[in-house]
């Protein structure tokens, strides 16, 4: 499942940066694109997601996205995430996680991951130093271990 995932998220490649959106081709940030990844491989989405301002981390100081996560995703280490899963990233040390990515490459020397960039498009990035330092989490989906993969 994990591989699916990483091969639908390549579909919302420049898809135009939309704050609360979850549009492949018309608009996302990085949880609409985790929610449109999943409305495909899994279907319905779990719960309803709250309208949340832009600096909804820096304001409310609560781990919302983490928390989240962790209620529909199966959490593992980061040292073992694989292509296709779900990234969780900490944008400054002693905030709450506001970033998500889906991991679509481990090749070589640098991963890959697909995510949605502020004010650009939904894009394949590597996963430099700046993102290792980071990353903080690490999920696959809820059918993975299924047969799927």
């Amino acid at each position: 499942m994990s591989c699916r995932a990483a091969s639908i998220a390549r579909a919302w490649l420049g898809t135009p940066y939309r704050h609360q959106a979850s549009v492949r081709g018309e608009g996302a940030d990085c949880l609409g694109l985790v929610r449109g990844v999943w409305r495909e491989l899994v279907g319905g989405e779990p719960e309803p997601t709250p309208s949340y301002p832009a600096d909804w981390a820096e304001v409310g100081g609560e781990e919302t996205l983490l928390a989240a996560a962790r209620r529909w995703l199966k959490e593992k280490p980061v040292a073992e995430a694989k292509v296709g899963d779900v990234l969780m990233f900490r944008m400054a040390a002693g905030c709450p996680v506001k970033h998500c990515a889906i991991l679509s490459d481990l090749g070589g020397a640098e991963a890959r991951m697909i995510h949605a960039y502020w004010g650009r498009a939904v894009v394949e990035s590597w996963m430099g130093v700046w993102w290792r330092r980071r990353l903080v989490a690490a999920f696959g989906w809820p059918a993975e271990g299924q047969g799927d993969d």
